[in-house]
């Protein structure tokens, strides 16, 4: 029997030192974020409204949206245009900054109905170490 005073509610998963992490612009490490710039640069690509299905060791897969500035005429005139993507994180590896952390160092980006002009259908890219 369980007492009155304690939670028999699950404990939220919390960001353990020992996960596979992303890591953003700043150099911060992220567990399962919701947002990712992808470019950091100018900002002209990133991903939104990120849902995650798996984030393992050595792999992590999501949904969401993936925002791209056309650039027509130009960037700083062009407009942010949304796709469906589906995101897949994986080739984990020490992280130079940290290297008792580990880091997914390749993503790949799937677009299942339209994508970028500049895009293919699939794009796979490093990312920054």
């Amino acid at each position: 029997m369980v007492p009155a005073s304690a939670s028999t509610a699950a404990p939220k998963p919390q960001q353990k030192h020992g996960d596979t992490v992303l890591v953003d612009c700043t150099w911060k490490p992220q567990v399962r974020p919701t947002d990712f710039m992808l470019a950091c640069g100018d900002g002209n690509s990133l991903l939104t409204s990120l849902k995650w299905s798996h984030w393992g060791p050595s792999t992590a897969v999501a949904t969401g949206t993936s925002l791209v500035n056309d650039c027509k005429p130009y960037c700083a005139a062009g407009k942010f245009r949304s796709y469906r993507v589906t995101v897949r994180l994986d080739r984990p590896q020490s992280w130079t900054k940290h290297q008792d952390r580990r880091h997914y160092s390749r993503i790949t980006l799937t677009y299942p109905q339209g994508h970028p002009d500049a895009f293919h259908r699939v794009v796979t890219t490093p990312l920054w170490n």
